[in-house]
Formats: C-alpha cells, structure tokens, sequence
C-alpha cells in the first residue's frame, strides 16, 4: 500500500477525531485509554489546537499517515523535544483496518527522512512487552533495544513492562 506522512493542520480535527473515535476500542487494547473526555468534540477540537501550537513552537511534531486517497490511516509523532540535546519521544499508530500491512514500518521510514530536516539527532521510543509487532517495527528501522524496565503494570488484566529503544541518527555526508 503507498502511503505518505503530511504535517498535522488545522483542516485535519475533523478526520482525525473520526479516526481516533473508529479505533477508540482497538487502541485501548494495546495502550493506556485517553479517557473519555478526549473524545469529547469540543475537547478533542481544543487538544488539536494545542498540538498545532506545540508544533509552531517547535516542542513536537505531528504527522498523519495517509493513503493514495488522503484517508487517514495512523499518526506518527515527535513529541517532547529536548532542543538543546536535539533530542524527540517517538509515537505511532495505525488504524485496525490497516495492521499487519506494513503501513508503521513505512511511515516510521518516512518520519526518519523528515527528522533530520528538523535537526533531530535522536529518536527515543518506548512500547510494551507484549506489541511484538511494534518492536518489529522499531528494529526494522535501525532502533536499539536498550531496556526492558522491570517495574509491571497491568493493562486489560495483563501484567506488562515497557521496552525502551533509541536511534541514533547519523547524518552522511557526501
């Protein structure tokens, strides 16, 4: 599937509260909910403004995963940038009809293309024991895997721990 990362905008808070509202269930699967305020129209509309501000600033950077039709299939985020150590948080999700299709691998591929015109040098990311698929996803893309932390916490009566990686982005010159 073809795929393409845009910047977040203004004209986005509509189709990205449909797709977090169709995913809602999915998502809170595999992470801690949001809460139902978040899903909340007027709410939802404020937070899309304060990530857009967030963004003017330079503090993150969010992305929307779009297919060749410009529907909107996941996200993918630098947040809390460090500026001084040039440093980002990654995040990511894809919307359940699009798992399994690469679609994560992909954009990931694309942000780290986009990272280095923001003057990121690097990337730290975190996900549970249990998304496997994740894990993938971030090792497909030259992450390190640098600590599982043993402090459990349960999600959905499942015990988990958080698995840290990092990438290190080096820039070649030629």
């Amino acid at each position: 599937m073809d795929i393409y990362i845009e910047k977040l905008q203004v004209t986005d808070a509509e189709g990205l509260y449909k797709f977090e509202l169709e995913n809602r269930l999915f998502f809170e699967e595999m992470v801690p909910t949001r809460g139902d305020d978040y899903y909340n129209p007027e709410i939802f509309k404020n937070r899309h403004e304060a990530l857009l501000e967030e963004q003017v600033q330079g503090d993150a950077y969010f992305y929307l995963i779009k297919d060749k039709d410009s529907s909107i299939i996941g996200r993918i985020n630098v947040v809390d940038i460090d500026k001084s150590q040039k440093i980002g948080h990654l995040g990511y999700r894809v919307g359940q009809a699009h798992i399994g299709k690469s679609i994560a691998t992909k954009a990931l591929k694309l942000l780290l293309e986009t990272v280095i015109e923001i003057d990121i040098k690097q990337i730290k990311a975190k996900t549970t024991t249990n998304n496997i698929a994740s894990q993938r996803v971030l090792e497909k893309n030259g992450f390190e895997r640098i600590a599982t932390v043993g402090e459990e916490f349960e999600l959905n009566g499942q015990k988990l721990n958080f698995v840290y990686y990092i990438l290190t982005i080096r820039v070649s010159s030629y």
